[in-house]
């Protein structure tokens, strides 16, 4: 028999279902390195920067002024959210100039971009 809470949600009746998995979970968690992953969620959680992520994943780079075209934004807002990016690790960059071009860090961050973008589809199919 469940028991539900307030909301009438079904909630557990006991402390712990399966001790071995609970505790190697937890030996596993402490050995993780999880504040700059959630930093990665954090830098992409904004709406103006995971366009721009996702634009940057779709060509090798974009110029800051094309990121500002693209996104609908002004020049000096996409720079600033192409440096967080930058400065998360999510993002490179090199001047030729007075241009900067941008360019995502690495290809895993192309796979995290993508990997989401996939992911939302689903539930909209």
């Amino acid at each position: 028999m469940s028991k539900f809470n307030k909301e009438n949600e079904p909630v557990c009746e006991i402390y712990c279902y399966d001790e071995v998995k609970v505790n190697e979970r937890k030996v596993d968690l402490q050995q993780q390195q999880t504040l700059p992953v959630a930093q990665i969620f954090k830098a992409l959680a904004d709406d103006t920067r995971i366009k721009i992520a996702y634009s940057l994943s779709q060509v090798d780079e974009l110029c800051v002024c094309d990121v500002a075209n693209i996104v609908g934004c002004t020049m000096a807002t996409a720079s600033h959210h192409l440096r967080l990016l930058k400065n998360q690790g999510l993002a490179k960059y090199r001047k030729e100039g007075k241009l900067v071009f941008y360019s995502l860090d690495d290809d895993h961050v192309k796979q995290l971009i993508e990997l989401a973008f996939i992911h939302s589809k689903e539930g909209q199919e």
